[in-house]
């Protein structure tokens, strides 16, 4: 069995507490924030080596409503009329009026992408035909009415209210509730000429009824 010398034992010993210091002392990794300038909830990096976790999710509703779980128990069911895709902000302390929107703006209803609203079927909308397709969903908010307006402008970030594309536009009345939803929220509620489109978000709801 060999000795080490007393010198090179104290070099040895030396190198390791250095080794340990510095393993212990590493910083931890940064939070990484991606912001999105129109939209208060900020997507963030929560551990995710991937993807930045946003904190508006994307959702998507159907008409007939859980059309997907229908599907599922039943593979014969007759396919589904409308569906609509979003991200969902959520007021986190604010109310949406002064402090998130601005009446007479446009609003994408929703968050990231364009919220979009797919007719798998031709559709009436106050007397006005609408083709089956794809299309951009967004608003102008009032006081008493919202404007819910059909663009031709898919698959893009935000909101580019370019009135050129607009298909149809359409006035609904908005009526302020005593809830605060947190969420926003798009569904489908079934009524007896087809579905009302829900849109509601802290004490403000309007709906959009659509005929099929």
């Amino acid at each position: 069995m060999k000795i080490i010398p007393a010198a090179g034992l104290m070099f040895f010993l030396s190198i390791s507490q250095l080794c340990c210091k510095d393993e212990k002392s590493s910083p931890a990794p940064k939070t990484i924030i991606t912001k999105d300038t129109n939209t208060a909830n900020q997507p963030e990096s929560t551990g995710n080596l991937y993807s930045a976790i946003d904190l508006s999710p994307m959702d998507m509703s159907y008409f007939p409503v859980d059309y997907p779980k229908t599907k599922m128990g039943n593979p014969a069911a007759v396919p589904p009329l409308a569906r609509v895709i979003y991200s969902r902000p959520h007021l986190q302390g604010r109310h949406i009026f002064h402090e998130v929107l601005k009446y007479g703006e446009p609003w994408r209803m929703g968050a990231n992408e364009a919220t979009e609203l797919d007719l798998f079927t031709d559709a009436t909308i106050q007397g006005k035909k609408i083709k089956q397709g794809r299309y951009v969903l967004y608003c102008i908010p009032a006081t008493e009415t919202w404007t819910i307006v059909l663009n031709s402008n898919i698959d893009s970030w935000g909101l580019e209210a370019d009135p050129k594309k607009d298909i149809a536009r359409f006035d609904v009345p908005v009526k302020l509730t005593g809830n605060s939803l947190e969420f926003f929220t798009i569904i489908f509620e079934k009524n007896t000429a087809g579905a009302n489109l829900l849109m509601a978000w802290d004490n403000a709801e309007a709906r959009l009824p659509i005929t099929f």
